[in-house]
C-alpha cells in the first residue's frame, strides 16, 4: 500500500517515521504547498515522489491511501477532492472542525463508495482489545465509573488559540479522552454536563465533563492545552479497577482487585510509535473491500464530531467554519 501524505508538520513526520518499519506499507508520496518544504520532507525521510500542491498528490494514479495530516481546520477541503478522485484517506483526529463537514463527507464516501477513515491512533492500538478482553473476563466486575484526563502545557501555540484553526483543547485533546470512554462504554448518552476555561480569544484551554449512560455508568473526564496532566485512564468496577497509563498511547494496564489490590501489570506490545496500527487497518480494510475500518465506525466518528459541537456551542467557542 502506497501511502500519500498531505502536509509536512510534525504528525506527518510522525507517520513517515512509522511508514519507514512497515512492511507491505510505505510512504510514497507526500505534498505540501510548497514544492520546498515538500522536497525536503522527501529527501529528510527518503520519500520517493513530492508535490507542491495537494491535488498533485491526489492526482498520482499510484497513491493508494491519502493521509491528511493538516490540522484539523483543514481537512474538509483535501478530503472531499480526494474522495471525488475516488482516493481513501486516513484523517488526522479530529476528523473534521464541526459535525456539518464531517457528515458530509460521510455522506460523500457513501455514495462514491471510496474508503475514509479517522486516525484516532488509540483506536487502532491492541491495548484496545486486551482492556475489553479483561472486562470481559469479568477481572473487576462490573464497570460503573470511568474516569480520564489528557493535558499538555501548550503555552500560546496557534493551533490552539486561533478560530480560524479549531482552537482549543476540546478537538485537540479532548477527543482523546472520549474516545477513551466510548472505546468502553458505547451505551447511549443520557445526560452531558460541563464546563470550561476560556483564553483571550475566546477558545477552551481546559474543560471538564460528565456523562451519564443508558446502562448506569458515568464517566468523567478532563482536558487542558495549559497544564501538565496525568493523561491517566481509570475503568472502575464493582470488583476493582483498571488504571491505564496514558490513555493518549497505552503503555501498561495495571488490574487492582478489591480495596486497590494490586494484582499485575500488562504491558502492551512493543510499538514502532503506536501509529502503525491505524495503517495496518487500513490495509486490511482496502483488502476486503470495506469503505470504513471496524476500529473506527463512521458512525462512531459523527457521534463523537456531533457531541464536540453541542460542548463548544454551549460554551461559546465558535469556528469560521461553523457560521459557513
Amino acid at each position: 500500500m502506497r501511502v500519500g501524505i498531505i502536509g509536512t508538520g510534525w504528525i506527518a513526520e510522525k507517520a513517515a517515521i512509522t511508514l519507514r518499519h512497515l512492511e507491505g506499507i510505505e510512504a510514497y508520496a507526500v505534498g505540501s504547498r510548497t514544492i520546498e518544504k515538500a522536497q525536503a520532507f522527501a529527501r529528510q525521510w527518503d520519500i520517493p515522489c513530492a508535490y507542491g500542491s495537494y491535488s498533485e498528490l491526489i492526482a498520482d494514479p499510484d497513491v493508494d491511501l491519502v493521509y491528511v495530516g493538516t490540522p484539523h481546520s483543514h481537512h474538509f477541503d483535501v478530503t472531499c477532492e480526494a474522495l471525488e478522485n475516488g482516493k481513501p484517506c486516513l484523517v488526522e483526529k479530529a476528523f473534521m472542525a464541526n459535525y456539518r463537514q464531517a457528515q458530509t463527507v460521510v455522506n460523500l464516501s457513501r455514495e462514491r463508495k471510496v474508503f475514509v477513515a479517522e486516525a484516532i491512533w488509540i483506536r487502532y492500538q491492541p491495548a484496545v482489545q486486551m482492556v475489553r478482553q479483561l472486562i470481559n473476563d469479568g477481572r473487576i466486575g462490573t464497570p460503573r465509573l470511568i474516569t480520564a484526563t489528557l493535558g499538555y502545557s501548550m503555552g500560546e501555540k496557534p493551533r490552539i488559540m486561533r478560530p480560524d484553526l479549531c482552537g482549543g483543547a476540546l478537538l485537540d485533546l479532548g477527543v482523546y479522552a472520549i474516545n477513551f470512554v466510548r472505546m468502553f462504554c458505547d451505551s447511549p448518552i443520557e445526560q452531558m454536563e460541563s464546563q470550561c476555561v476560556k483564553s483571550a480569544t475566546g477558545m477552551d484551554l481546559t474543560n471538564a465533563i460528565s456523562f451519564t449512560f443508558a446502562n448506569g455508568m458515568l464517566a468523567n473526564v478532563q482536558s487542558s492545552a495549559c497544564c501538565v496532566g496525568d493523561n491517566i485512564g481509570v475503568i472502575a468496577g464493582t470488583d476493582g479497577n483498571l488504571i491505564i497509563d496514558n490513555i493518549n498511547n497505552p503503555q501498561r494496564i495495571r488490574v487492582n482487585t478489591h480495596d486497590r489490590v494490586f494484582v499485575e501489570d500488562i504491558p502492551v506490545p512493543e510499538q514502532i510509535t503506536g501509529y502503525e496500527y491505524q495503517f495496518i487497518a487500513c490495509k486490511q480494510a482496502l483488502e476486503e473491500g470495506l469503505i470504513e475500518p471496524p476500529q473506527m465506525p463512521l458512525e462512531e466518528t459523527l457521534y463523537i464530531m456531533k457531541m464536540m459541537d453541542e460542548l463548544r456551542f454551549k460554551w461559546g467557542v465558535r469556528y469560521p467554519m461553523d457560521e459557513e
